[in-house]
This record gives structure tokens, sequence and C-alpha cells, in this order.
């Protein structure tokens, strides 16, 4: 589960996928907000409009019906493959679905067949309603459902979901067929496919003068290179490689063994100085089944993050919801593939700054 994105999150994600955007009326602040929760969000819903011809549609998901107040989504996808933002909170459009269902989307797993009307999808997803009559004689061009994929991707690289966050209407609520002429399986593999480069623009939720890339350091106007450290001027040196996403270094800082030299002994140790995070302990430490306070500290910041694939709370001991979030956090920074399989690596450690337990505020 996850905080749903501002508008301008929203737009440089969208944007970052290389999609052609437009944004409709007062989108930024058109919701149904006050009419029921917003979040946490966990997926995206795909939708077709049932209706044809592209103002028409836009209007009709902006302004809803009157049994049905808009925004009917959050945005419209035309034939051209241009996407419409109309609404930028909560839209009336996946209605109550099976709870079962949910779980499936939080827990990335195969989806059960809904049936169930038993849970509000209107707080949970992002929708798209995509232009096509559903009659299974309207066509989709193929810009559209590229238009299709990469909305969905964008949202879940913005959120570090994968491809099983992405569901139809017709999975979620019984009933529905929508959407009818494609199925989600096949769009589902566009959307791992796409999630496993890199996206064709600047990443769009990372902080300023940022560059992040595959298995490299996010350094401050440096440069990156695979399994490569960023000095502090922004030239690349080498690093010998360790887990998923990053470099492993050893020895102090200076590259000394940090016994220094030199001087006669104090008569009174210094106290020890803890760092406020916790060091990277190694990718070999998640694989070998750790356990203990450092696991928990970890899960909690992966909470915070939007990262959270737990069911029932963080275990004290790595599993299998520790990885999958873990793997959200890598691709919400912007790995993908190999470099975001869950076990953690410097890079993304470092990024994530779970608190060191020993720090001390002094006093």
């Amino acid at each position: 589960m996850a905080t749903p994105l501002t508008g301008s999150q929203l737009l440089a994600a969208l944007r970052a996928e290389g999609l052609v955007l437009h944004e409709v009326g007062d989108w930024r602040r058109h919701n149904r907000n006050t009419k029921g929760a917003w979040g946490p969000v966990n997926g995206v819903v795909i939708h077709h409009t049932a209706t044809e011809g592209t103002d028409a549609s836009v209007n009709l998901c902006y302004d809803g019906r009157p049994d049905l107040p808009g925004p009917l989504c959050h945005g419209v996808i035309d034939k051209a493959g241009e996407l419409h933002l109309v609404g930028n909170g909560r839209a009336n459009h996946a209605g109550l679905g099976d709870r079962f269902v949910l779980q499936a989307v939080i827990d990335e797993e195969e989806l059960p067949k809904d049936h169930l009307a038993d849970t509000d999808g209107n707080r949970h997803f992002y929708g798209f309603e995509c232009i096509n009559l559903g009659d299974g004689q309207d066509p989709w061009p193929e810009p559209q459902l590229l238009a299709v994929e990469k909305a969905a991707a964008a949202l879940c690289r913005a959120h570090g979901w994968g491809e099983r966050s992405v569901i139809g209407h017709l999975e979620w609520q019984p009933g529905k067929i929508d959407p009818h002429g494609f199925t989600m399986d096949a769009l589902r593999e566009r959307i791992k496919s796409r999630l496993s480069k890199a996206p064709a623009g600047p990443v769009g939720l990372v902080e300023p003068e940022m560059s992040v890339g595959s298995e490299g350091l996010a350094a401050s106007k440096g440069s990156r290179s695979s399994e490569g450290s960023v000095t502090s001027k922004g030239s690349v040196g080498s690093a010998a490689p360790t887990g998923a996403d990053g470099v492993d270094g050893s020895g102090g800082a200076d590259g000394t063994d940090g016994t220094g030299g030199g001087g006669g002994p104090t008569a009174v140790p210094p106290m020890p100085q803890h760092p406020p995070y916790e060091p990277f302990p190694g990718g070999e430490f998640f694989r070998s089944g750790a356990g203990g306070p450092l696991i928990v500290a970890m899960a909690e910041r992966l909470i915070a993050e939007g990262c959270d694939h737990y069911r029932h709370g963080p275990a004290p001991d790595w599993n299998e919801a520790h990885r999958k979030s873990y793997a959200s956090w890598q691709r919400k920074l912007g790995f993908h593939g190999k470099d975001a399989d869950g076990i953690p690596g410097r890079v993304t450690w470092d990024r994530l700054r779970v608190p060191n337990a020993q720090s001390r505020t002094p006093g």
C-alpha cells in the first residue's frame, strides 16, 4: 500500500514514461474526497468507456452523470494514445469489489475469481478509462494500447509495484466486462516487459539533480556507472560488486583500516559515536535468513515509504513479505530487473535510512 501521488508527482511519473498529456479543467482539485477516503492506494484499474469520440468521452469522465458524479476516473486514454487527466484523488470508477482480489493485488499474486462486492475500490485504486465501445468490434489501435501500458507502468514505477498491481474492472467487480477486446494477462505481460527497462524519460520522483541507474549510485550532479561509485566531485570509480542494487566497500572512508597512528594513549576513551543510520550489513546477511531488530527497523522504514507487502505487520525474521516490500522500494528508486530482486544492496539501503538503534542525540 502507498500514499497517493500528488498532482505534480502524477504528472512527473506519466511524463517520464513518454506519454502525451492533456490537463482538463481543474483536474488537480477535482475529486470525490469529501464523500469517502482516498488511500492507501494499492493498484490500477483499467476500464473501457463504452462511448465513442474523444471530446464527448473526456467530458463525460470529467463531469460524470446525474446518477454518478465525476470524476469517473483519473485519466482518459483516447484512440490516438493520448492521456487526458480529469481527476486527482478519489474518483467514481471502481465501485465495490472483492476483498480477496484486493489482497491478491497487495500481495502481487495471481488473482482469484471476483465473487464479492464488499470492498471500496474507489479508495484503493487509480483508474484509467479507455475510449472504446466495448462491443468486441470497436478496434484497439496500437497507440492506444501502448498508452495504456505506459500509464499503468508509470504508476507502478512511481510506487514500486509490479505488473500484478494492474487489474481490469472485470477482475474486480462481479458482472463487469471491461476492458473488452484484449486480455489483462496480455497487458500485464507488456507492463512487466516495460518495467524491466528504464523509462524513456527522466525519473520523476527522485531528488532534484539526482540520477539513478542500474546498479549505480545516485549522486548529486554525478554520473553513474554499472557497479560503479560516484565520487564527491562526480567522477566514476571502480568498486567490487555486491548484491542486487549497489556496490560493497570495506575499511575506512580514506581507505585505511581505521587504526590511525601517532600520538599517545588517552586517559579516558572517547564516547563511541554511532552513525544516525544503520550501516549496510551486506547482501548475504539477508540471504542467510537474518532476523532481529534490524529487520523490524528496515520494515518500518519500508512501510513509511509506502512499500508495504505485510499482511499482519512485519515479522522479525527475513521472509518473503520483507523481500517483496524491499523489491518495491528498489523499483521506486528506479531499479529494475535483477537489480530489483528484493535483496538489499548498499545503494538502496543507504537511501532507505534505517535508524540506528544505538544512535543517541547529544543532550
